[in-house]
């Protein structure tokens, strides 16, 4: 079930999340853990507003309810440090944060993990078929949406553990170096499959890879103009690899809600940029 503001009733909910030692609390609940500064459903009348601080046509009080989740979502206020890192407190909102300076600690796996109800590029099961519910439903939606379009998209790599993207990241590592690694694929604890709400994306004009080109095909090109619709960003866009972190990646969509997701391509920021203003 999703509310106004694209998340679902569970993700704010005030569910924590132990974080080496240190209680975690989403947004919905006081948060009162400490934080360095780090600048760093599908319902179209929540949507087309163009605001980002409310949309008028709601209510004065889910206007409010908006503000303060936005507040709370902020990049200031949502990480703790421990032992020098700055991990996330907010790991379960649907705005939560990641990336090369604000990690996910090791043992957070999300509670309501399911297959998402689309194709995919391969056979068999796999827990990368996985995401968090409200982002699989929306996937679902972006795709029926692209096949009406004549367009044809497949399902590449969605869920990662911290295990897995310690694997993944290792074996790039070792082929590629670390410095040059780390420019397209995360450490583990950074990287936003972890969270469940990212999905990369392909088709056959690729053969279901996953390379720049993409963003010139006429799939690639959908999926850009259209993502927001559904409540997806492409999160690491062209020229914003110094905000990201990470070269551009046309495949990789993150699903943040219908509102935000077109605010954010509204005003052409990056998920980092967007909650830095609030």
């Amino acid at each position: 079930m999703q509310d106004t503001f694209g998340h679902s009733a569970a993700a704010n909910s005030g569910s924590s999340h132990t974080v080496t030692g240190v209680k975690a609390t989403s947004p919905g609940t006081s948060n009162n853990a400490s934080s360095p500064s780090d600048s760093g459903n599908n319902s179209s009348s929540d949507a087309n507003s163009g605001s980002s601080a409310a949309d008028p046509a709601e209510p004065a009080g889910a206007q409010t309810e908006f503000q303060q989740f936005m507040h709370d979502s902020a990049a200031s206020r949502t990480t703790v440090e421990k032992g020098g890192i700055s991990y996330v407190t907010n790991a379960t909102s649907p705005l939560v944060l990641v990336n090369k300076k604000r990690e996910l600690a090791s043992d957070y796996v999300p509670d309501d993990l399911i297959k998402a109800p689309v194709e995919f590029s391969f056979s068999g099961d796999s827990p990368k078929q996985q995401m968090r519910k409200v982002a699989a439903e929306a996937l679902g939606k972006l795709f029926e949406g692209a096949k009406k379009d004549g367009i044809e998209l497949k399902a590449v790599s969605g869920y990662r553990s911290y295990p897995s993207q310690k694997s993944i990241f290792n074996a790039y590592a070792k082929t590629h170096g670390e410095e040059e690694a780390n420019t397209f694929s995360a450490h583990p604890g950074q990287s936003e499959h972890q969270t469940g709400l990212a999905m990369d994306v392909s088709s056959a004009s690729v053969h279901y890879g996953l390379e720049e080109s993409y963003g010139e095909t006429k799939e690639g090109k959908w999926l850009k103009a259209h993502a927001a619709d559904y409540g997806f960003i492409i999160r690491y866009e062209k020229g914003k690899e110094t905000e990201t972190g990470y070269m551009y990646e046309p495949w990789h969509v993150r699903y943040v809600g219908v509102f935000v997701a077109k605010d954010v391509k509204k005003l052409g920021l990056t998920l980092e940029a967007y909650l830095a203003r609030f």
